[in-house]
């Protein structure tokens, strides 16, 4: 049976449990304590321990901003300084990308959000005795009920407190659902999920409901169903800027969390391309609605490679006039070939959280001079970024960006160079 024993944390590892070496020099994992701290901690297994008291807290230890920290299925590091967790997500990134051999000293920047600023949300609902409750599931629990948040923008917030009597209205639901909310820059935009069929009393709802607080549209799918969103109310036109660029995203388009954060990405990536002119077009791999499209158009001509049906037509949609042009292809089936990538004279790409896949071999065999990678997942960067170092590519540059606040979430703008080949005399 396992004793309470007092250690000392060192580090943060990669999930923000502090970290302790024992005796013997295995590992210990204790969530909620930080570096720098004396803990006393129960053992749990398989290298982890609960925390049961600090005996020297951090400098870095705060109150945690919310009173449902603990509880919320949202935040786990409300307890870590903001300064702290960025320091901590740089050196997550940077252990990655040592792991996958790059070790020279690189010029870093790194950037952090700020609270109340997240524009978009997937939350999930559910009928109580009490009413309807809106926010996010406990660790294999019940939903609860978002009553504060820090994080989201005050406007998306406000708008959950008059959600939750018209959802509980709903003979759609049953039990529960899902809601996911986009704040486009035509209005809200919601994507509705529910566990029963939509009829007409919901739909007469949902239309009085948009018309009332100014809602461009609602669409409705059954929950846990990938069918395309059906519209159940639309009082006008749905549309969001990129770049200047006015587009028509679809019922639960990706966009970036924050305004600030979409910014910070795509000056990082602008900052990373060439600074003479390019030698070749710009092939964009994974390009959505055209989040970073419109940007990089101003810089060339974009090949812009999106497999979405949806975004793909929203982006091909709001391409005229414009220096980019879109190609329907998934990069998991139907990679762009390498004798492609060898002319571009730039590749941006920004993969799902699994990485790049397929299309990374075909970037490594055509050898593009310049490669700029937007990672969500640094274990999938540590991958990409070993065979990027074993097809000959530097890593000039690093960009960390951290706009999922109190979370373990971090992203990162890698500029990857090839040396040019030497000229033939």
């Amino acid at each position: 049976m396992s004793e309470i024993m007092q250690v000392h944390i060192d580090a943060l590892g990669a999930e923000g449990h502090g970290l302790a070496r024992l005796p013997d020099g295995a590992a210990l994992f204790v969530a909620g304590a930080l570096p720098g701290e004396d803990v006393t901690v129960l053992p749990t297994g398989d290298g982890r321990a609960r925390l049961e008291k600090i005996l020297h807290p951090s400098a870095d230890r705060v109150d945690p901003p919310c009173d449902l920290f603990g509880r919320c299925g949202g935040c786990s590091v409300q307890y870590m300084s903001l300064p702290l967790s960025l320091r901590w997500k740089t050196d997550t990134v940077l252990r990655a990308l040592h792991g996958a051999g790059y070790t020279d000293p690189i010029p870093v920047t790194s950037w952090q959000g700020a609270p109340l600023t997240r524009r978009r949300v997937d939350l999930a609902f559910a009928r109580t005795e009490q009413g309807m409750v809106i926010g996010l599931h406990r660790k294999r629990g019940e939903v609860v009920d978002m009553t504060q948040c820090h994080v989201l923008e005050l406007a998306l917030f406000a708008l959950l407190s008059l959600l939750r009597p018209m959802l509980h209205s709903l003979p759609a639901i049953r039990r529960g659902g899902d809601l996911q909310i986009n704040m486009l820059d035509s209005g809200p935009d919601l994507l509705l999920a529910t566990d029963g069929p939509l009829g007409p009393d919901d739909r007469r709802i949902l239309a009085q409901f948009a018309a009332s607080q100014r809602i461009p549209r609602i669409s409705w799918r059954p929950q846990g169903s990938h069918e395309i969103p059906e519209t159940a109310a639309q009082t006008g036109g749905v549309w969001h800027e990129f770049s200047g660029v006015r587009t028509a995203p679809p019922p639960g388009a990706f966009l970036q969390p924050s305004r600030a954060g979409e910014d910070a990405i795509r000056r990082a990536i602008l900052e990373a391309l060439p600074t003479k002119r390019l030698k070749g077009d710009i092939i964009e791999l994974y390009a959505g609605c055209g989040t970073l499209s419109f940007a990089l158009a101003e810089r060339g001509r974009v090949m812009a490679h999106e497999g979405d049906a949806a975004a793909f037509a929203c982006l091909k949609q709001a391409c005229g006039g414009t220096r980019v042009q879109p190609f329907h292809r998934d990069l998991n089936r139907q990679p762009v070939m390498g004798a492609v990538l060898t002319k571009a004279g730039a590749v941006v790409l920004d993969p799902p959280h699994a990485g790049a896949g397929a299309q990374l071999h075909q970037i490594t065999d055509g050898k593009p001079l310049n490669v700029i990678y937007v990672s969500c997942n640094p274990t999938a960067l540590r991958r990409d970024a070993t065979a990027l170092r074993q097809a000959g590519y530097r890593l000039d540059r690093l960009t960390v960006i951290d706009q999922f606040l109190w979370s373990t979430e971090v992203e990162s703008v890698c500029l990857f160079t090839r040396p040019a080949p030497p000229r033939r005399r």
